[in-house]
């Protein structure tokens, strides 16, 4: 699933290019998770403003289209590339596959979702804080690289749980961008042990565990993401962090650090992978 660093990535790809393009059409395919939430047809003629990301979630903003009458119409699409799900931005599209889902066509180029799975998503409201783009945001955590993500902070949120760390963090309502991999390799860097239960964990620990998860997430940024099966940013590149993942991925293999064979256990349906030499309880 493509996680924060792959849809920063991906809003970084195209942002730029479409910032002030002009809608000319729009096309459906398959349904998606939910339904777009507004005629096809309001959408052209629209501007398209900077695009900015909230969690796993890109906002498209459009303008009232010239012919309407005020900024009342004006709003956005929210999108999520759900499981499996890829944006890209060409000057000069393709005749849509079978898992093109989505194309939003602008006086620049076509911006093309592409869901095998089809649970991403593009929805239509006012604003952010208005209608299913509400909704969807209301419960997300707190952004990984904000002044309010400290210390203090992550110490009183896991203080309030009684699960193990590593699902803690995926939950998303403490921070968001600490997804399966990056909590893994986050958890390794803080030489935590992902079974410890969040509220034991102490405030030096979560200091340095705030500290891990932002440089982790940092490095896949520069990295450009990870790609473990079909993640690709609006350009085409593949993302390259999983090449120098410490544990993700590499039960049995050793430590980069001790030597140790790294685990691989079943936390919430989902692999962790950890070091038991060098993560403490």
């Amino acid at each position: 699933m493509p996680e924060l660093p792959e849809v920063e990535v991906t809003r970084q790809s195209f942002s730029e290019r479409i910032d002030g393009a002009v809608v000319r059409g729009v096309r459906l395919g398959k349904p998606l998770r939910w339904p777009l939430g507004i005629e096809p047809t309001r959408l052209v003629d629209r501007p398209v403003g900077a695009v900015t990301r909230r969690g796993k979630y890109l906002w498209l903003p459009l303008g009232a289209a010239n012919h309407r009458a005020s900024d009342a119409d004006a709003g956005g699409l929210l999108l999520h590339l759900g499981m499996s799900g890829s944006l890209a931005f060409n000057v000069a599209a393709d005749a849509p596959g079978a898992h093109d889902h989505f194309d939003l066509v602008t006086d620049r180029g076509t911006l093309r979702l592409t869901d095998p799975r089809r649970f991403g998503a593009v929805v239509w409201s006012a604003s952010q804080d208005e209608g299913m783009a509400a909704k969807l945001l209301s419960t997300l955590g707190l952004e990984p690289f904000d002044d309010s993500f400290n210390g203090p902070y992550l110490h009183a949120a896991l203080k309030r749980r009684r699960v193990a760390v590593k699902l803690a963090l995926l939950g998303g309502d403490i921070v968001v961008g600490a997804g399966n991999i990056y909590a893994c390799e986050a958890l390794f860097s803080a030489g935590i042990d992902p079974r410890t239960r969040s509220d034991r964990i102490s405030r030096p620990r979560c200091e340095r565990l705030m500290q891990a998860i932002r440089r982790t997430l940092q490095e896949a940024l520069a990295l450009g993401g990870s790609t473990l099966r079909d993640f690709r940013d609006a350009h085409g590149m593949a993302g390259q962090f999983q090449l120098q993942a410490h544990v993700y991925g590499r039960a049995g293999g050793p430590c980069h650090v001790c030597a140790t064979p790294v685990r691989r256990i079943v936390q919430g349906q989902r692999s962790t992978f950890f070091c038991p030499s060098c993560q403490k309880r």
